[in-house]
């Protein structure tokens, strides 16, 4: 039978779950506008007001993905030095409201843009492993998906109304875009402040920096080897896809001539609204559904969202598409940062994790500096056939696991 190993929370303390639940809360709403980077922003201000290159994009949306390759060495290194999980991430973010501040000083210079907001994007992207240690110290196991879920559903919200408040704001020219750079700078450092109010999670310090340590339980694991390899598949179809929702409705070229306040509703706020309405549900069948059973299901969302997309025909058609996306998104987010907690031992939590997202960021490249090609080659339509059908191969691999626990279940 697969393995699955459910945390035991003897000893917690709910009082430090309910403060780190409040402070995470807090730090959702930063977390949020920042998140408008990665959706929106960085490719709009991109083609509106830089006309950068595809290549120069392919920098921003690898961005995040570099900082997740990256992320394998920061739980090592965070053991070394012994400091505490929220010191660590709060500096990342230190550096990345500075990245922020970079592109904004930077006027329209495209270097310095490129440069602060990929150095912001990584920063952020550093921290992922060391947040899962946080959730697995202070949640409880039974409701853990229940209170990320509903954190996420905060996050989301605040998403959605920032990306339709400030599509509207640029199109007016209220705003400027480097006045946005520094908006994101200020809710980088708002995340550090949110994150070091919680109580500090410590990692057992290593007397010996081993960087690559944590890759031994792919070989020692063989349900987390293959996890992490179906994963590779769905991450390659869905982000390929991803990289391009906002090239797709913003870029001229094909065939959708929308104004900034349109492309934010279509990138951020409509499948962010979608996500707040599924997330808590998401969160709470997390909790209590086997998980290769909704690991599957979830994909499904992806598939649907993907092929509405880039076959929609309409501006109302691309809205169901991300809609479906985001459903698939709010899913997919709570897997994405909660499944090594049900099948990593407590203290290796943070160590499979960073295996997962730095394989993440392997992925994420190699999907940065495809996808612009790989639209200009075989069009939308044949982009989002590769996506579903990557995302469906991944499911596959996974139905012998579904039947078993399924049998197990019902026996």
């Amino acid at each position: 039978m697969s393995k699955q190993v459910i945390a035991h929370d003897e000893g917690l303390d709910q009082g430090v779950s309910r403060q780190t639940f409040r402070w995470d809360l807090c730090r959702a709403l930063p977390m949020g506008v920042v998140e408008t980077v990665v959706t929106t922003f960085s490719i709009l201000i991109a083609n509106r007001y830089l006309d950068l290159t595809d290549a120069m994009k392919s920098w921003l949306v690898a961005g995040t993905a570099i900082g997740l390759l990256l992320s394998l060495f920061s739980v090592a290194v965070v053991r070394r030095l012994g400091w505490s999980v929220n010191v660590s991430a709060s500096i990342a973010w230190l550096v990345a409201a500075i990245g922020f501040g970079i592109a904004a000083l930077g006027g329209n210079s495209t270097l310095f843009f490129v440069g602060g907001v990929v150095l912001a994007l990584l920063s952020h992207s550093l921290s992922s492993p060391l947040l899962s240690q946080i959730y697995r110290r202070h949640y409880p196991g039974e409701i853990r998906g229940k209170l990320f879920s509903i954190v996420g559903m905060v996050r989301a919200g605040t998403a959605a109304v920032f990306a339709y408040a400030v599509g509207i704001w640029l199109a007016n020219g209220a705003l400027s875009y480097t006045g946005l750079l520094w908006i994101f700078a200020g809710c980088s450092l708002l995340k550090g402040v949110f994150t070091m109010l919680m109580k500090p999670v410590y990692l057992r310090k290593s007397h010996q920096l081993k960087l690559l340590d944590a890759f031994g339980h792919l070989r020692t694991d063989a349900v987390f080897r293959k996890l992490i390899a179906t994963w590779m598949l769905l991450g390659v179809g869905n982000l390929i896809a991803m990289a391009l929702f906002a090239e797709y409705v913003s870029n001229e070229r094909y065939g959708f001539g929308f104004d900034e306040a349109q492309i934010s509703m279509v990138t951020t706020t409509v499948p962010m609204l979608a996500f707040i309405l599924s997330v808590v549900v998401w969160g709470m069948v997390f909790d209590k559904m086997e998980f290769y059973r909704l690991r599957v299901l979830v994909n499904l969302f992806f598939v649907a969202g993907i092929l509405t997309f880039f076959f929609a025909p309409s501006y109302l058609w691309l809205c169901v598409g991300m809609a479906l996306h985001g459903m698939g998104k709010a899913g997919g987010n709570v897997i994405w940062s909660l499944w090594v907690t049900k099948f990593a031992p407590a203290e290796n939590v943070g160590e499979y994790m960073s295996v997962h997202t730095c394989l993440t960021g392997v992925r994420g490249i190699f999907c940065a500096y495809v996808a612009f090609p790989l639209i200009l080659w075989i069009g939308p339509f044949g982009v989002g056939m590769i996506g579903a059908a990557l995302i469906l191969l991944s499911s596959i691999f996974l139905i012998p696991e579904v039947i078993e626990n399924w049998s197990s279940s019902s026996c």
